[in-house]
């Protein structure tokens, strides 16, 4: 039976996409390059800091340079987190339904807590959910399922009474591994996948649209 949904924070509870690229295109343009358009940073905002840098600079881990530069971006992120980042339309509606049904629910997501507490707070939504568990709350990321099963253990449910609605492979990927439902947020970014492959329970096209999942 379920009784809790957890959420994804970028591309599924809220649209941050805006200010992640408002970040990329400050760096950009501080080197004289051209900012660039949200169709082409969209689709790997899930990715954080890595896909922008990608995007942004054609620059992996890997290279020389990529520390200081992803300090950078992270550091030009934390001044405007919410400039224009929003709650997904319907996303209001579901939380408000789920509170009225009695369901818990919570936010799982590989942003750093340093972004993730104070954003949720400017979004007016941290003191409802019942968990929040960042990208370093417990030492490891999705795909790893370790932050959903920590998740169900702050709110005291097994993972079995939990579903997990994502917009990336990793998140269906790290739900399914934590014993949980995985439901994927087809209004996302998705990374630039099919999401047909990633082998979920079920797809939604609009927040609501999850009430029928539970």
């Amino acid at each position: 039976m379920i009784r809790a949904v957890l959420f994804d924070l970028d591309g599924t509870l809220a649209d941050t996409a805006p200010d992640l690229a408002y970040a990329l295109n400050r760096m950009r343009e501080a080197r004289g390059l051209p900012a660039l358009p949200l169709t082409l940073t969209r689709p790997v905002t899930s990715l954080g800091a890595r896909g922008m840098l990608n995007v942004g600079f054609n620059m992996t881990p890997e290279h020389a340079g990529y520390q200081a530069m992803r300090e950078e971006f992270l550091d030009l992120y934390a001044r405007d987190l919410c400039r224009e980042t929003r709650l997904f339309p319907g996303m209001a509606e579901l939380l408000d339904e789920l509170e009225r049904r009695d369901f818990l629910w919570g936010v799982v997501t590989n942003k750093a807590e340093r972004f993730t507490h104070p954003l949720l707070k400017l979004l007016g939504v941290h003191h409802r959910a019942a968990c929040i568990v960042g990208g370093d709350t417990t030492g490891r990321t999705k795909p790893d399922p370790a932050p959903l099963v920590a998740a169900a253990e702050r709110m005291n449910l097994p993972p079995a009474a939990c579903v997990y609605l994502g917009d990336d492979r990793r998140d269906v990927e790290a739900a399914r591994a934590a014993g949980m439902k995985p439901v994927v947020a087809r209004f996302g970014y998705l990374n630039g996948s099919d999401p047909e492959a990633w082998r979920a329970d079920a797809m939604i096209d609009e927040p609501i649209e999850l009430l029928c999942h539970l």
